[in-house]
């Protein structure tokens, strides 16, 4: 069986759910989720500069992330378990500016979402999950920044549910201390990348 890449754009242009090439035979299967001509002819211009991995246990919550002065479009995938991605568009000139959608992201269904400059990212992981990463930047830890995974005006409806309810979360201290979705449109206006 060969399944060829499929690109479906998301409600916030310049994101993409994709799914992977994936062949198999009598040996097992092969993956290839990147490749830089097929992701050029489906105009999305994604050069590898970092990938990394994340291993979580049930019940993680990542918040919001995003690079500012150096922002990191990043390819990602979960190889095993099962995460809610949630992608949010942060671009103040875009007619979804603040908003949110999520996706099921599994070992099994091997999904990826491509996520655009200027977009933040998170995730509640429902199964003990490893993600990968293809990052078009190198982290930059003085640009590295975020925004609360429960902030009120974005509105992120997570299936908390899935994990035994909001007392069941882990959360690291860093993104307890993130800023608001407000603090962010303060700082694009003061940075003059909006209008007040």
């Amino acid at each position: 069986m060969i399944q060829k890449f499929d690109f479906e754009e998301t409600d916030l242009k310049g994101s993409y759910l994709i799914k992977p090439f994936y062949a198999t035979d009598e040996r097992g299967g092969l993956v290839k989720d990147y490749n830089i001509q097929t992701f050029l002819g489906e105009g999305i211009r994604h050069e590898l500069k970092e990938v990394f991995y994340t291993i979580s246990h049930r019940g993680v919550i990542r918040a919001i992330h995003f690079q500012l002065g150096k922002p990191q479009a990043k390819l990602v995938r979960c190889i095993s378990g099962h995460i809610y991605d949630v992608i949010v568009n942060l671009r103040p000139d875009s007619q979804t500016f603040g908003k949110w959608q999520g996706f099921d992201l599994t070992g099994e269904n091997m999904n990826e979402l491509y996520i655009p400059d200027y977009f933040g990212h998170g995730y509640l992981v429902l199964e003990e999950s490893i993600v990968s990463y293809k990052c078009g930047e190198v982290f930059d830890k003085q640009g590295d920044s975020g925004i609360r995974y429960d902030d009120k005006e974005i509105g992120i409806e997570w299936p908390f549910f899935l994990v035994g309810g909001v007392e069941n979360l882990v959360v690291c201290e860093k993104d307890l201390g993130l800023m608001s979705f407000r603090e962010y449109c303060r700082r694009m206006v003061e940075g003059g990348f909006c209008e007040k």
